[in-house]
């Protein structure tokens, strides 16, 4: 690999950076990156009906209250460590890289 192979790659990382805000820096904690992932999983599962019927029957609720639950921790922006306390009993990433 040329060294200016290794800059083109780098320049095309650092645009993709700048691009679209998920796919990180060098300044990023464990947290934020989480957070990150989080939030695109459920921005994800909110617009594919399929999933969020699947979540809405297996958790036995309408896909409408799975919408609007997953919108309410989407638009939380991840500020909770430990879980969002909603008692619907959804897992989060906390900081240390377990499951509450």
């Amino acid at each position: 690999m040329q060294a200016s192979d290794r800059f083109n790659i780098n320049s095309q990382l650092e645009h993709l950076q700048a691009k679209y805000v998920g796919t990180g820096h060098a300044d990023l904690n464990r947290f934020e990156w989480a957070v990150n992932i989080q939030r695109d999983s459920y921005a994800s599962y909110v617009g594919h009906y399929p999933v969020l019927a699947y979540f809405a029957l297996a958790e036995n609720e309408s896909i409408g209250r799975e919408r609007y639950n997953f919108m309410q921790i989407v638009g939380d922006g991840g500020q909770t460590k430990s879980g969002c306390g909603d008692g619907f009993g959804h897992n989060f990433l906390v900081f240390d890289g377990t499951v509450a």
